[in-house]
């Protein structure tokens, strides 16, 4: 099995020569709060939460997980070589909202920290999605809202598929305020736009400002991103910003559903030393959740943030 991004940027850094002799003042591995019913209440409906602490949850996660193909047949997954149960994921995603938790509470402390996990910005109020089983990225602020910790929080989300979720469970809310910058079509954008109801699928909820980029207009990202961020300005400063990394956005990503945006690791630094100044420089307190990423190259472009952005704040020195 090959070493995931994580452990390579890990290992990258930890050698590191100007890293390596600080490595504890940079590399916490701390676990978050246990995540409770209450707390998915806050985002999620009780129908839900209740099939999530269920016999149903299997059925969830087969189709959040997409392990059943439009076939019937399964797909990513073999019940007979399978030596754990589905339904561990559940207690998995509990425990990426906890991490999420911690990052926000030690950016409040702090001003900036990194979860090298996180970002399940498909999750919609009444269902998982893309992989989402619960959506960390609105749980996590939810709770730091309602243990007093910070009030206005901004959502900056860099993931190359838009924050569908996120935008549809936080819309109307002025004490979040979201920016999606993402591809302009494919998933989850095409879809069809209504339900069969009548109402707007919840992908289509905007976000407070949403930068779609078509494909072959990489060149527009960056000033668009620029421009989008000084909008956010209009909102006031938040006590507190949660971006989303966001790693597929760049060309060397292998996901499928991420190749209609193509961002070269020049455009990805670029983007990433923008966000984290313009925070900085406003004394916005930071925190970074991994969120997408797919297949053997996201290192290229994460390994090279964090070693500028550790040089940069050099926690070793407070």
């Amino acid at each position: 099995m090959l070493p995931s991004n994580v452990a390579i940027t890990l290992e990258n850094l930890k050698g590191d020569p100007e890293l390596a002799p600080y490595i504890k003042q940079w590399l916490t591995v701390k676990d978050g709060p246990a995540i409770t019913r209450e707390d998915l209440l806050r985002v999620h409906s009780p129908e839900y939460v209740d099939t999530l602490y269920s016999d149903r949850c299997e059925a969830e996660v087969i189709k959040t997980y997409e392990l059943i193909d439009e076939e019937g047949n399964y797909h990513r997954y073999n019940p007979d070589n399978a030596t754990r149960p589905l339904t561990e994921l559940f207690g998995y995603a509990l425990g990426t909202v906890a991490g999420s938790y911690e990052c926000c509470r030690q950016a409040l402390l702090r001003g900036y920290c990194f979860y090298m996990s996180g970002g399940m910005h498909h999750g919609k109020r009444d269902t998982g999605d893309g992989f989402c089983l619960v959506n960390d990225v609105v749980l996590a602020p939810r709770r730091i809202q309602a243990e007093g910790l910070a009030r206005n929080i901004w959502i900056i989300d860099l993931d190359v598929h838009k924050g569908d979720g996120t935008a549809a469970l936080t819309a109307g809310d002025p004490t979040i305020r979201t920016l999606s910058t993402h591809m302009a079509h494919g998933w989850p954008l095409d879809r069809e736009q209504y339900l069969p109801d009548g109402s707007l699928h919840p992908s289509f909820v905007p976000s407070d400002i949403d930068i779609p980029v078509d494909a072959g207009e990489e060149e527009r990202y960056l000033p668009r991103l620029s421009e989008g961020l000084e909008r956010m300005l209009t909102f006031g400063l938040p006590d507190l910003a949660i971006v989303l990394y966001g790693a597929d956005s760049y060309e060397g990503d292998e996901l499928p559903s991420a190749q209609l945006l193509k961002l070269t690791a020049d455009q990805i630094a670029r983007r990433d030393q923008m966000v984290y100044t313009f925070l900085r420089d406003r004394g916005v307190p930071r925190a970074y959740l991994k969120a997408g990423g797919y297949g053997h190259h996201a290192w290229n472009v994460l390994t090279p943030f964090l070693r500028w952005y550790l040089l940069l704040e050099r926690p070793w020195e407070s």
